[in-house]
């Protein structure tokens, strides 16, 4: 898996060292070691980013004032649906979690990464910034000090049968990790299988599941090009990440401390952000074998781009039934919420 990434790796550490650094260093900070659990430790976010952030770059632009170990949660054995309670209760002092998992605790974990609002990375991060202010005051009452937000790459459609268009997944079992995923297959006649990342290449070998949504290049790098077929480029959403710290632990640290880590994580952030619409292209390039793939290994899949027509029915689901549903199990003032933000940025209202 290592080997698989090893250009991508050195240079994206090397590009985010680079534009780290040229951010002033503030050597006179009170000696500080930190401790984080991060994202999954076999993908890129973590790997090119989060990993060079805590051991190479805060120690860098501290003078080694303030330095930090990191651990994937998947190195910790834990699961992931379990991280923001952790840090909440001051068990994990700094951590990395994927929003979805936490839908079943509120819906408005939901709301910036319903299946359907964001056909580009671009349009991902503006909702985002948008609602971002509301998911910081509603984590504040939690005890957690929301620090930012990223994600991964475009989550798209593997599948192990012959597809080539949204109407395709009718009467085909489909994993999701989403409730709004699954929504977004189950209005399509889809049947939605939730199971975990690691379970879903013997599944589709063995006919369990005929697709699978994930990230294009998480996708390529668990090597679900060796038992699907067809990739369908079309972004259902984005497998977003919060990024927070225990808000008692936060208020702890010198506030020279916090304001060197704010402002570098801020850094950190945006370039996972601009690497999640480069690698959902890499990932299409690997997984079907193109020229432009710069990894040594590439897939053989067949890649399926989305007609006018499929991109106006992912629309049109999002519209009809994602947002309803959501809007029926999320408070009336999250509905507000997202009226008041996400709705006004892309023209749709939310009726509780």
């Amino acid at each position: 898996m290592k080997r698989l990434f090893l250009s991508t790796l050195a240079i994206g550490s090397l590009l985010f060292g680079t534009a780290a650094l040229a951010q002033e260093k503030v050597p006179n900070l009170p000696k500080t070691h930190l401790q984080v659990v991060g994202g999954l430790s076999n993908l890129t976010a973590y790997q090119n980013f989060e990993q060079p952030f805590w051991t190479k770059t805060v120690p860098d632009l501290s003078e080694g004032k303030v330095t930090a170990t990191i651990k994937g949660f998947n190195e910790m054995g834990l699961k992931g649906p379990e991280i923001l309670r952790l840090i909440g209760q001051g068990v994990i002092p700094i951590g990395t979690a994927t929003l979805a998992y936490f839908a079943s605790d509120n819906p408005i974990n939901e709301a910036i990464d319903l299946a359907g609002l964001a056909p580009s990375a671009k349009v991902a991060r503006e909702v985002t910034d948008a609602f971002a202010p509301v998911y910081k005051k509603y984590y504040e009452k939690n005890n957690i000090k929301v620090l930012g937000f990223s994600t991964y790459p475009a989550q798209v459609l593997f599948c192990n049968a012959n597809i080539s268009s949204l109407a395709d997944l009718k009467g085909k079992k489909v994993r999701t990790s989403s409730r709004t995923t699954a929504e977004f297959v189950q209005a399509l006649g889809g049947t939605s299988v939730t199971m975990a990342f690691g379970d879903v290449v013997p599944a589709l070998q063995n006919g369990v599941v005929d697709c699978a949504i994930t990230g294009s290049m998480s996708g390529y790098s668990a090597k679900w090009y060796e038992v699907s077929t067809h990739l369908y480029a079309l972004p259902i959403n984005w497998n977003e990440q919060i990024h927070a710290a225990n808000l008692a632990y936060w208020n702890k640290l010198d506030p020279k401390v916090q304001d060197f880590l704010q402002k570098n994580f801020n850094v950190m952030t945006d370039h996972i952000w601009e690497a999640a619409a480069k690698e959902t292209q890499e990932g299409y390039d690997c997984n079907t074998g193109a020229a432009a793939c710069p990894l040594p290994v590439k897939g053989k899949m067949k890649l399926v781009e989305p007609s006018e027509a499929d991109r106006a029915l992912l629309k049109k689901i999002t519209a009809e039934t994602v947002v309803p549903k959501w809007a029926a199990r999320c408070s009336a003032g999250c509905v507000k919420d997202f009226n008041d933000t996400i709705g006004k940025l892309l023209h749709i209202t939310a009726a509780k």
